[in-house]
């Protein structure tokens, strides 16, 4: 097969997530622990940090690599999703993985993966490891793709655990409380290993405290520690807790004496994201005149950040393309958007992109008002054809729809 075929063979023969939703949850660690072994454990060759949360996981993933680049280490990074190319989840050093290592490795190993039921995640978790380990990276950051306990990652014995914040989101797996959901993210915590959180509330920090304290693994909260916050350009307000939660890592890794990040490091890295990790769609501006932004973040906690920000520009009016998921809460999500805005409702390209029919009509009942469309490039081509030059046009809702813009 060649890599077209071999990632077409991944996405429509196994489960995924991104694609199936619910279909794709695997119950426990069985299947990648199965799959370590047959390919002799490279996660035990790995040094590795470890990044959970509702939110931030991804931007914290790429800044992490970026300040240890600049410091000189070979860093792996595996996160999820991809936008455009699957081969996105699996960097180093900002440059991505072959498409013939992809194509050797599935190869190598169809038969064990049919055998043996795998899921598209528990494969590509298998791929990613065993690339950095043949690879021999200096460190790798590895990203959560679902909760935490139960997530195919988890089979890691990390320098840091890191759980960014957590919120209401995926709850038909991890529960509907925030006590619940902190639960599963808390699952990455490891005897002895410190964790680094985020944000917390005092609903969450009870539950952080006491995994720790069972773990006896030493616990950072880094909103209290951090003072000052260095500039990135990463540039969405919800920045500022990753930022701090960044600089709270670094610092944790210094003290650990294994690797050495100067502030001239850590100050460079953060300015230096998109760059050094090609990181896009989180507050990413594709043009001006009008002005035009979109973000992936697609739930209550990053959607309220998100529209908090919106309104702070300055713009005469303002066009809303938005495409959600099947499995969106519309009820926590759509309450949150402006009403003063004109919709471009559209459906991802995706099995589980929601109908346009049932979106519009949802809006409609948050006097939220607008078109439908049949494909996000339909959408976002009408909102530039109406937009103003002191117009502000906003895309998002859904990873799925940003995938669809023309990123650059």
């Amino acid at each position: 097969m060649n890599y077209q075929e071999t990632t077409n063979w991944m996405f429509n023969q196994l489960p995924m997530y991104q694609l199936l939703g619910a279909s794709a949850y695997k119950e426990d660690l069985t299947n990648i622990k199965l799959l370590a072994a047959h390919l002799d454990n490279p996660q035990n060759r790995l040094k590795c940090i470890h990044v959970a949360g509702t939110n931030g996981k991804g931007s914290t993933s790429h800044m992490l690599a970026s300040v240890l680049q600049e410091s000189g280490y070979k860093v792996g990074l595996y996160t999820s999703p991809h936008l455009k190319d699957f081969r996105e989840r699996i960097k180093i050093s900002g440059v991505e993985i072959s498409e013939e290592f992809v194509i050797d490795f599935i190869a190598k190993h169809k038969d064990f993966f049919e055998a043996n039921d795998l899921s598209f995640f528990e494969m590509s978790v298998g791929l990613a490891f065993d690339y950095f380990a043949s690879e021999k990276v200096d460190i790798a950051i590895i990203e959560v793709g679902l909760g935490g306990r139960l997530d195919a990652t988890n089979i890691i014995t990390p320098l840091i655990s890191v759980i960014t914040n957590i919120g209401l989101d995926h709850t038909q797996f991890l529960g509907n409380t925030l006590e619940a959901i902190a639960g599963e993210k808390a699952g990455i915590i490891k005897p002895n290993v410190p964790v680094v959180i985020g944000e917390y509330t005092p609903e969450t920090q009870s539950v952080f405290l006491a995994k720790a304290e069972e773990k006896k693994a030493p616990i950072y909260f880094a909103s209290d520690l951090i003072a000052e916050v260095f500039p990135s350009d990463l540039i969405g307000d919800y920045q500022f807790h990753n930022k701090k939660t960044v600089q709270e890592t670094i610092a944790v890794l210094n003290a650990q004496n294994k690797f050495k990040v100067s502030d001239e490091n850590l100050k460079k890295g953060l300015l230096q994201v998109f760059k050094n990790t090609g990181l896009q769609g989180r507050w990413q501006q594709l043009g001006e005149n009008p002005k035009i932004i979109c973000d992936t973040a697609h739930n209550k906690h990053g959607l309220t950040v998100v529209m908090n920000q919106i309104r702070k520009e300055t713009f005469e009016n303002l066009h809303i393309v938005l495409g959600v998921v099947n499995d969106k809460d519309l009820d926590s999500i759509l309450p949150l958007f402006p009403k003063k805005a004109i919709y471009y409702f559209c459906r991802p390209d995706s099995s589980r992109g929601l109908a346009t029919e049932i979106l519009k009509e949802a809006a409609k009942n948050q006097d939220l008002f607008g078109e439908k469309y049949d494909s996000v490039k339909d959408a976002f081509a009408a909102a530039r054809k109406n937009a103003c030059e002191n117009d502000f046009i906003y895309v998002g809702g859904s990873t799925f729809v940003v995938a669809e813009l023309p990123l650059g």
